[in-house]
């Protein structure tokens, strides 16, 4: 899901307008961003927290050249999801998914000739 589409869901189910829930939106995830650059951290209970790692230099290597190159200690964010997500996440039924979607000309049981001869059906 993008950012857009996340916009026009919470708009449909909180019966806002999307340019304001484009504001809240925004506003959520600045403040995020910003208790992030100040080093702190950020936990919503119930879906996970967003943390700033602190990450060493190394040595790494040039792919290209397979030279050796140094690379800097840099602070990087992460989101670590909670138990309650994760549980969700899992009990995500795959099947159930597949059939909402459309089959593909590769997933028809037919050969290319029988497909070329197929016509789509009206509710496609």
């Amino acid at each position: 899901m993008i950012k857009t589409a996340l916009i026009d869901k919470v708009a449909f189910s909180t019966k806002l307008t999307r340019k304001q829930t484009t504001i809240v939106i925004n506003s959520f995830l600045s403040s995020i961003t910003g208790t992030l650059s100040e080093g702190k951290d950020v936990e919503i209970k119930g879906f996970g927290s967003f943390r700033v790692r602190q990450r060493g230099s190394r040595v790494g290597l040039n792919p290209k050249t397979g030279s050796k190159v140094f690379i800097p200690a840099k602070k990087a964010a992460y989101f670590r999801p909670s138990k309650k997500l994760k549980t969700a996440v899992e009990k995500i039924d795959i099947d159930q998914i597949s059939k909402n979607f459309k089959l593909r000309f590769w997933e028809f049981p037919c050969s290319s000739k029988e497909f070329s001869s197929w016509s789509k059906p009206k509710n496609w």
